[in-house]
């Protein structure tokens, strides 16, 4: 081959220039980030809603347990041989017959909410805790008391239930973590111009009127007819934009002990 045509050759192949070569790396760039962007949103979708699945949970948990409780406030087996004032007896800040009980916390402390009910051996009427009377003879009157405990390494904050019996008092028992705050109303009729339990007015624990405790007229507490719970979770999306600390559930219970006819 001639020389001319040779260096001719040469002269027509070349590879990519730099400029070519800077566009390309900067489209890869640009898809590249495109992907992650991408897969960052579905990674954080997926933990939103995992969050969110798990906070519904833990609150139709925690409001199931609390509803079942009070349902069953002042429950006895057996009309016959049992009565209000003889199946829950007088002892401490309960009057007798009384089924329902709290305190109303001081900021930022949560308030208490305490259900008595009576059961008879392995009937299967549950407690706070999950158990139920499997041991405690013929029958037994338990105290549920749910109460809002903080964090304390290596204890969870959270609501706790605990069981009261006669000999001692059982330890508190999580049942939910993340819950920062209970605030509870008591379902009371002031009105006494009609015969039934229709529920006027509702009261904090501090403002409930009580011969053993607040003696200021009348008694509250034996006419508690509906229970107004609010729950306060801490938000797990607290860290976004626009996102509350914390996230608040309610729901109004009904004393089952209370229905029926008079309502």
């Amino acid at each position: 081959m001639p020389v001319r045509s040779i260096l001719h050759a040469a002269r027509t192949e070349h590879g990519f220039t730099l400029v070519e070569l800077m566009v390309t790396v900067a489209i890869a760039l640009f898809l590249l980030g495109g992907l992650v962007t991408l897969v960052g949103n579905v990674r954080q979708t997926d933990f939103t809603q995992r969050a969110l699945a798990q906070l519904q949970d833990q609150e139709r948990f925690a409001l199931t347990v609390i509803t079942d409780v009070v349902q069953a406030g002042g429950y006895f087996p057996d009309p016959v041989a049992w009565q209000p004032a003889n199946s829950l007896l007088q002892v401490g800040n309960w009057g007798a017959g009384q089924a329902i009980f709290g305190t109303a916390g001081v900021a930022p402390a949560s308030d208490t909410l305490s259900v008595r009910y009576r059961t008879a051996l392995n009937d299967g009427v549950l407690l706070c805790d999950g158990s139920s009377n499997t041991a405690q003879g013929p029958t037994h009157a338990f105290t549920n008391t749910f109460s809002i405990q903080p964090s304390a390494p290596p204890a969870l904050g959270g609501l706790y239930c605990q069981v009261d019996n006669p000999s001692a008092a059982a330890p508190a028992v999580l049942l939910v973590p993340g819950v920062v705050g209970m605030k509870v109303y008591y379902g009371v009729k002031r009105d006494f111009a009609f015969t039934d339990y229709n529920v006027d007015t509702y009261l904090t624990a501090d403002q409930m009127c009580a011969p053993l405790v607040n003696p200021c007229g009348g008694d509250d507490w034996s006419n508690v007819s509906s229970v107004r719970v609010i729950l306060t979770f801490t938000n797990p999306l607290a860290k976004q934009p626009g996102q509350p600390p914390t996230i608040q559930f309610e729901r109004v219970i009904e004393v089952m002990a209370r229905g029926g006819v008079h309502t």
